[in-house]
């Protein structure tokens, strides 16, 4: 892969340095298609969604966040975080999954069990929809934030009123992003119970001189992309390289260098200082424990921090 890509001009299970947890672009050499190809491992959506216990249909949804979040992340040229965040008034509250530039990943979920335990009571183990999870108001927003303290983040929000996350995201893109996208992503326990996740996101090339009008390209792109199914999508035994290979071999396919995802977490302890000490004293000395330390868990990894109270006011006097 000297050339940081790979020419599709036939199978490519032979490329054996392709890492486990990883994102890479590809593109079609005939067909009017950009997108990005994610596979999510024992690196980084395994830790991530054991770390809190979630129920299996909460965790598959919290990984399909964190895949959109890398799908879409990976294809900026940013230094800096993208954020698919949801939210309502339904059983699950929030739910973030966050791609650094950097590779790194991670989430969370805040649900309540009592009402998670009647959804799943409802529903006779089907999966919940959107509407179910977040309520009639929930809303998706995809948030960027880069590294320039000068620079506000971005965000774009859509209802959560569709069946799956991937087609709410679809949505996204068409109505706030003006740009056809087709998006496949799930996340599953294997038999030994530890968790995988996969995702393809195919998006439209707008016509140009050079190019010409692409809606018939598109169309058939979209037609290929239809055939792919879930189980497919992830077949252990079946690599990235040759499942676009499957899908779009006819009119060839470029695939970038891969990039290599790891759980690993934003939070520390120099962060979180300069956040408390940012809030009214009054408010600190509500949350102080008797020995005089704030005592802080981040959500996301769940580390805990000791902060000495007089390292964020000076003094409790």
């Amino acid at each position: 892969m000297g050339d940081q890509s790979t020419d599709w001009t036939r199978p490519l299970s032979y490329i054996s340095s392709q890492p486990q947890d990883f994102v890479a672009s590809f593109a079609s050499e005939t067909l009017p298609i950009a997108g990005r190809i994610v596979r999510m491992g024992p690196a980084s959506i395994s830790p991530i969604l054991h770390r809190h216990a979630y129920p299996d249909q909460l965790g598959e949804v919290l990984g399909e966040a964190l895949i959109l979040a890398t799908l879409v992340g990976s294809g900026m040229k940013l230094d800096g975080r993208v954020l698919t965040q949801a939210e309502g008034d339904g059983p699950v509250s929030m739910l973030v999954g966050e791609y650094s530039s950097d590779g790194a990943v991670r989430a969370y979920s805040r649900f309540e069990h009592e009402r998670w335990a009647y959804l799943e009571k409802v529903n006779k183990g089907d999966r919940p929809h959107m509407p179910q999870l977040f309520g009639a108001m929930g809303a998706l927003a995809l948030i960027i934030v880069q590294n320039k303290p000068n620079v506000q983040p971005y965000q774009g929000v859509v209802p959560l009123a569709k069946g799956s996350l991937a087609e709410c995201a679809e949505d996204y893109f068409r109505q706030s992003e003006q740009v056809e996208t087709c998006l496949l992503m799930a996340a599953r326990k294997d038999v030994a119970g530890e968790w995988h996740g996969s995702g393809i996101m195919m998006q439209r090339i707008a016509g140009d001189l050079a190019r010409g009008e692409t809606e018939e390209g598109w169309r058939e792109a979209k037609a290929l992309f239809s055939t792919l199914t879930l189980d497919e999508l992830m077949a252990e035994d079946v690599s990235a390289s040759d499942l676009l290979y499957r899908l779009f071999h006819e009119g060839g396919v470029r695939m970038e260098a891969p990039k290599s995802l790891i759980d690993s977490c934003t939070c520390n302890e120099e962060r979180l200082r300069n956040t408390l000490a940012s809030m009214p004293d009054e408010s600190l000395r509500e949350l102080v424990e008797p020995d005089g330390t704030l005592k802080m868990d981040c959500q996301f990894c769940a580390r805990h921090y000791d902060i000495p109270i007089d390292a964020v006011t000076g003094s409790l006097n």
